[in-house]
């Protein structure tokens, strides 16, 4: 039995990015409920030299649309990653969900042979088969910054938990 390109992209990307949101909602309730300055929750880090949780979930985000739109073979779209706010989080989640809503499984299907090339004409230029790029760079990429933002919530005190990082499936 095979498994396709399709199935192992566009809904689980989906599912997580929808779960990220809810966990986002929870983060805003407790700021409120806690009357804590939601920045805190935005900027704060697990480790100084880390990214903020805003960023990560830029950088989650990036990595849905991006791996996407490259199996697909249609533009990337471009955001600013200028998000400073739990509301904008989420409206730049809603975009993605929404670009995601638009690839059709026959649009990635087939495409393991593809060739993907990151950062070209950099020194850190990497070329992937379509197969390859999913599976051993953007879901582990995706799945990271996903991870993390979860982790900032939680070690900060927003009550969630395994089924708030999974989401519904």
């Amino acid at each position: 039995m095979t498994i396709s390109l399709y199935a192992a992209s566009v809904p689980v990307f989906k599912q997580m990015l929808n779960a990220l949101s809810d966990v986002l909602n929870k983060a805003e309730a407790h700021a409120t409920a806690k009357n804590i300055e939601p920045s805190v929750f935005l900027q704060a880090r697990l480790y100084p030299d880390m990214f903020p949780l805003v960023r990560q979930v830029q950088i989650a985000v990036d990595f849905a649309k991006g791996v996407s739109a490259r199996l697909a073979e249609v533009e990337l779209p471009k955001y600013d990653d200028s998000e400073t706010t739990f509301a904008e989080l989420q409206a730049l989640i809603s975009k993605v969900l929404a670009f995601l809503d638009g690839i059709a499984p026959a649009q990635i299907d087939g495409k393991e042979g593809i060739e993907i090339v990151t950062r070209p004409g950099t020194p850190k230029e990497k070329r992937f088969s379509g197969q390859a790029y999913l599976l051993t760079y953007g879901l582990p990429q995706f799945f990271f910054h996903v991870t993390t933002t979860y982790a900032i919530l939680r070690h900060n005190g927003v009550e969630v938990g395994k089924r708030d990082y999974m989401g519904a499936f």
